[in-house]
Parts: C-alpha cells; sequence; structure tokens
C-alpha cells in the first residue's frame, strides 16, 4: 500500500513540521462576515454551467444570465473563461462579458466578485490586458472598495487529481499543470487578484475509477495553496462521492494542515448524492459550496457526468437547516426556468421547479376564488368597478383586485413554498413579472424539529 501511495503522507509530514497556518490569507475585497450559520454559494452556471453547450449560446443571454444572477445576492460568480476557442468555443466571448462587467453598473445587493478561468499564462495575459483598459472599474485585493457598483475579479486556475484525467483535459501530467499554475498565481496576486484553484475528480475518475487517492488530493491543494492560491475548490465532477468517502477526504485535508476556510466543495449530482454530501461538508465545518442555477454543466471528459449540483436545491436544503446563504430562492427559481428554457433543456432543479409549481398553484386557487366572489356578488358594483380599474404593473395579467392586495416583492431569501397559510395571489408563470406576495424563509415546523419555527437560534454542526 505503501508502494502506491508516496504522497500519503508527504502533505501530512508537511503539515507536522510547518506553522499550522502557511497559506495565502483567503483575503479578497468582498469576504462576507465570519459567522457559523452562513454558507456562501459560488454561482458557476455562467461558466461551468454553459462551457459544454453544444448550441452557440447568443452573447446577450450570458450577459443577462450574470446580471440576473448578481440580483439574487450571489456574492461570487463565474463569468467566463480565458481559454483558446478552439478548445472551448462556448466561451469565446469571455473577454466580452468581462468589459461589459467592467464598463456597465451591474445591480446588487452588494458588492459581487466575478471569476475567470486562466489555464495558462497566455489567458491571464489576456485578462489583465483588458483589465489595464479600466484601471478604476474593479475592486482588488490591492484596491478594495466598498461601492456595491464596483464589481471584484478573481482568477481561477483548473488541476486535476488523477493523470488520466489531468493529461485527457489539460494535454500534460499533473506536475507540469502545477509548473504553469504557479507562474499563473504569482503573476495573479502581483497584480492584487484574488485566486481561486479548482482540482478535479477528487471522488471519483471516469478513467481511473472511484479509487483517487484522497492523500494525492490533499497533497495537490497543499502545493496550490502554498503556491499563493486564496482557495481550493474540491470537484466531484463524475458526481461518483459518496458520505464516507467525502468524509475520508476531508479529513486527509484536516490532517494535511489545511484549515475549512480556504476549502469549497464542488458536488455534480449524477448519482443523487450531492445533498448528502454537502450535509457531510457542513458537518465536517466546510462553509463554502459551488452550484449551478438549474443544474447546468457537465464535463466533456466525463461520459455521463450530470450537471452541478443546483443552486436552488442548495439553498433550500442549507436554509432548512436554520442556516443562511443570503440568496433570493424565488429569484432563482424563475432564473433557472428562463435559462433552460433558453437552452431547450430541462430544469435539473427539483427545488426550482417546486417553486414554481406551488406559485402556480396558488396563483390559480386565487383566480377561482376571485371569480367566485365576484360571481356570487360578495364585491358590490363600485367595489368592483374600482377592483377592474388599472393598477400598478405589478401582475401582467392577474386580477387587478389581487394586485391592489400585493404587498412589494422582499429581497434576502424568500420563498411562497413555505408559506403554510392561506393560497397567495401569485400569478402563473407565464405572466408573472414581480412576485406579489412572498413569505419569509421560516421552513415549516417539520423541517426543524424540537424548535419553534419562530426561534433564531441558528442550527451549527
Amino acid at each position: 500500500m505503501l508502494a502506491i501511495r508516496p504522497s500519503v503522507c508527504r502533505a501530512c509530514r508537511k503539515a507536522q513540521i510547518r506553522p499550522a497556518r502557511a497559506f495565502a490569507t483567503a483575503s479578497g475585497p468582498i469576504q462576507q462576515p465570519p459567522r457559523d450559520n452562513y454558507v456562501k454559494l459560488v454561482e458557476v452556471g455562467p461558466r461551468d454551467g454553459l462551457q459544454n453547450e453544444k448550441k452557440t449560446i447568443p452573447l446577450a443571454t450570458k450577459i443577462e444570465l450574470i446580471e440576473r444572477l448578481a440580483k439574487t445576492g450571489v456574492s461570487t460568480i463565474e463569468g467566463g473563461s480565458f481559454v483558446s476557442p478552439k478548445w472551448v468555443p462556448q466561451m469565446a466571448n469571455s473577454s466580452e462579458i468581462l468589459e461589459h462587467l467592467l464598463t456597465r453598473k451591474v445591480s446588487s445587493p452588494a458588492q459581487t466578485s466575478y471569476s475567470f478561468l486562466a489555464p495558462n499564462i497566455k489567458g491571464l495575459q489576456n485578462a489583465q490586458a483588458l483589465l489595464a483598459k479600466y484601471p478604476g472599474a474593479f475592486a482588488s485585493q490591492l484596491q478594495p472598495s466598498a461601492d456595491a457598483s464596483t464589481p471584484a475579479v478573481e482568477v481561477a486556475v483548473f488541476a486535476a487529481a488523477t493523470e488520466s484525467f489531468s493529461k485527457k483535459n489539460l494535454n500534460c501530467d499533473i506536475a507540469t499543470s502545477l509548473d504553469r499554475f504557479r507562474e499563473v498565481i504569482r503573476e495573479s496576486k502581483a497584480a492584487g487578484l484574488r485566486v481561486r484553484a479548482y482540482v478535479s475528480v477528487v471522488l471519483g475518475c471516469p478513467f481511473e475509477g472511484y479509487d483517487v487517492d484522497p492523500h494525492k488530493v490533499a497533497e495537490i491543494s497543499t502545493e496550490l495553496l502554498e503556491s499563493g492560491a486564496d482557495e481550493v475548490s474540491l470537484g466531484d465532477t463524475t458526481g461518483m462521492g459518496t458520505a464516507p468517502r467525502t468524509k475520508e477526504l476531508l479529513n486527509c485535508m484536516r490532517a494535511a494542515g489545511i484549515r475549512n476556510e480556504d476549502i469549497a466543495m464542488h458536488f455534480h449530482d449524477t448519482y443523487g448524492q450531492a445533498l448528502v454530501n454537502t450535509a457531510v461538508s457542513l458537518e465536517h465545518g466546510i462553509r463554502t459550496f459551488d452550484s449551478s442555477v438549474g443544474g447546468l454543466g457537465g464535463c466533456p471528459y466525463s461520459p455521463g457526468a450530470t450537471g452541478n449540483v443546483a443552486t436552488e436545491n442548495m439553498i433550500y436544503f442549507i436554509e432548512s437547516l436554520g442556516m443562511d446563504t443570503g440568496i433570493d430562492l424565488d429569484a432563482m427559481s424563475d432564473i433557472g426556468a428562463w435559462i433552460t428554457g433558453e437552452l431547450s433543456k430541462a430544469n435539473d432543479s427539483t427545488v426550482g421547479k417546486a417553486v414554481l409549481g406551488a406559485r402556480s398553484r396558488e396563483a390559480a386557487t386565487a383566480y377561482a376564488q376571485a371569480d367566485t366572489e365576484t360571481d356570487n356578488g360578495t364585491l358590490g358594483s363600485s367595489q368592483a368597478s374600482k377592483a377592474r380599474a388599472p393598477q400598478s404593473p405589478v401582475i401582467l395579467s392577474a386580477p387587478p383586485q389581487l394586485a391592489e392586495r400585493a404587498p412589494p416583492r422582499r429581497s434576502k431569501l424568500q420563498c411562497s413554498a413555505f408559506d403554510d397559510t392561506a393560497p397567495t395571489c401569485q400569478p402563473p408563470p407565464a405572466t408573472y413579472i414581480a412576485a406579489p406576495r412572498i413569505v419569509s424563509i421560516n421552513p415549516p415546523a417539520h423541517a426543524l424539529p424540537n424548535r419553534p419555527p419562530s426561534d433564531p437560534t441558528r442550527i451549527v454542526f
């Protein structure tokens, strides 16, 4: 066993002879306050979710997707990839996306960070050339900004946990890829850019199977962090991960001296284990996860691997535990339905579909109730005429008397699917503009056993 796992414990032994924390400080211009019940979701849909789509996606659609996501409260969004269009044609207009973000004020509740993949020094130079044209238009670690309308820009690199996948995906072995990334990381940090490193196939490889050495993953992660990366995202690219193996991997990371704050988990839901593995990671202390709206994504070098875990599913799951993502679930569900429709794909978010279904049922009930009231003469003639008078455009075609009762839409994460009260006046999706009645994300009592729904006590693993 030792003969085939020489890295066992090279990372662990290094941890024993160095200070407990010798990595780059995981700081950036938009770090969230450190609190145990806050969970950060990194939205990877615009890059990881779209990069393998065969149909060319219009630039306007990509920009609209990013802008709509920013309004939901997501703090970090993958914007694109500075790779050769020969290898990833879908990312050919990433420079135009970055320029749009630098020159237009994208509305968001708080400052948003946009991450762009730079797999080699050439990709980084292309990104830096564009950033140099707009020196004051973005926030960095050297030039932070408190202005919510000023975007922060990050650089990402992408390693692999197995030699076979590295050669197939990066056209080089692991050692060569790490040498390349050291230069990219060094130059990025010199420019004040935060760096996010990915390690793919950490829980299963399409070429080498389930037996991916967790000690090797820890060693690669250590190399990336010691090279200057601020964070390492561990990707279950094939979706093969299980709860015991996720726990084993995180234990190896801890033994190697890697802090939970420096780790993000990136799960695919190929075998339906993404939320189970998320629960294991939360219990271990991980508080950053990658996800994709509508469950978009896949991997061209991993046949059969389905998309990333859906952002909507992650929000619902995490909030049901009494934790906070700061993201508007209702708005995210709308985006998932819209973008999957634009791509002519099925919406893989079960939660997103449930939210939209609940809204439609409530709208249908409200319509029927309004018709019954009118037919029974419960509204006086003057009231009926007043109710039918034009109102403010909250709803496109819902009965005006319902729109009259609608409170304004609230921000933060809210979802009518959690409402245990009487049916609301939500219109059907085809006519929906802005939800007229949204309730807070307090989950129903059965989701939080042994404590009343109003108890603000958080659940911390």
